[in-house]
């Protein structure tokens, strides 16, 4: 098996190579197969513990340690994403994936100098904004896997294939079919700096308890979804309906005066965080279509916030 990210030389030790080389690349791939920054954590454990129960002699027979971690890495996200349908099965109300900062933004700004790589931020923008991984909440595990090997990460169907399980010509189809998913509920997304106006004029308006202004900057169709995972007050079903959403967040603003909204990226786009005595108790993502807000997704649940909180940055820098 081939990969686009060969390990360097990192001295004697094929283990050690390995891991400086290929643990941020795995983080990255397990988080968009599964949606879990947590889970994609474990996942890169159980890889090196792998890896490390092998003899020397084993490690080194290895040509390439990328390609063999991110073939396990794959095989275990195949595993976990079968076994994630059961468990999501009695989940408590409606399952988002976890949302991720942007490491300029943690800690309220303080990384603010941090330099991003262009290339990171490409990967970024696209393939884990919080529509394109709901979508992909959709697929199969095998149409996931294959489709995000190949179309993200730049596999071969030859290499995808050894993990999937399945021939290069099946997974091909996989991929398309994941594809075409993609393509049916794919949106023209404004430029940045257009969500990003219309996220704050739904902040300000939100704050103002302004309804008319909110109906204004909501879809008619528009919906919001809200994960709280049975440890947070949250909607168990989707609200529907520009006009009824807007009563929705201006009743919830009324309940909670004392909450406050910050300007955040989320998922590499404009969103907001929501914080209550400087801890943060909801992360918002949107989803803008010709300058309408036209999916709304809050996370509630404490375990997914993990990342928002204060000190947990340094956590992050495999992610983007």
């Amino acid at each position: 098996m081939t990969t686009p990210y060969e390990p360097g030389d990192g001295g004697s030790d094929p283990g050690l190579s390995a891991i400086t080389s290929e643990r941020r690349q795995l983080i990255n791939l397990a988080y968009r197969l599964l949606g879990s920054l947590a889970d994609a954590e474990d996942v890169v454990q159980e890889t090196y513990a792998r890896w490390y129960s092998m003899t020397r002699r084993q490690q080194e027979a290895i040509e390439s340690p990328g390609a063999w971690l991110t073939k396990v890495a794959g095989r275990i996200c195949l595993d976990l994403l079968g076994s994630a349908r059961v468990r999501r099965e009695s989940y408590v109300g409606e399952w988002i994936p976890e949302p991720i900062p942007d490491r300029a933004e943690w800690g309220g700004g303080r990384s603010a100098d941090i330099a991003v790589d262009p290339a990171d931020r490409v990967t970024l923008d696209e393939s884990i904004n919080m529509a394109f991984l709901v979508v992909l909440e959709s697929m199969t595990p095998a149409e996931r896997v294959a489709f995000i090997l190949h179309d993200v990460f730049r596999y071969p169907f030859a290499d995808v294939a050894e993990i999937v399980g399945r021939t290069p010509v099946a997974c091909r189809q996989l991929a398309t079919s994941a594809r075409r998913r993609i393509r049916e509920s794919r949106a023209a997304v404004p430029p940045a700096a257009r969500q990003a106006r219309v996220v704050r004029d739904f902040k300000q308006a939100w704050e103002a308890k302004d309804i008319d202004a909110l109906i204004g900057l909501l879809a008619p169709d528009a919906t919001a979804t809200a994960d709280g995972g049975g440890r947070a007050q949250a909607a168990l079903h989707p609200v529907e309906g520009g006009e009824r959403l807007a009563r929705v967040m201006v009743e919830f603003g009324r309940r909670a005066p004392e909450l406050t909204l910050l300007e955040r990226t989320v998922n590499g786009q404009p969103g907001l965080v929501a914080q209550q005595d400087g801890v943060t108790v909801m992360v918002m993502a949107f989803e803008v279509v010709e300058d309408r807000i036209k999916h709304i997704w809050a996370v509630r649940n404490p375990e997914k916030l993990r990342p928002w909180t204060t000190g947990s940055a340094g956590d992050m820098t495999d992610v983007i």
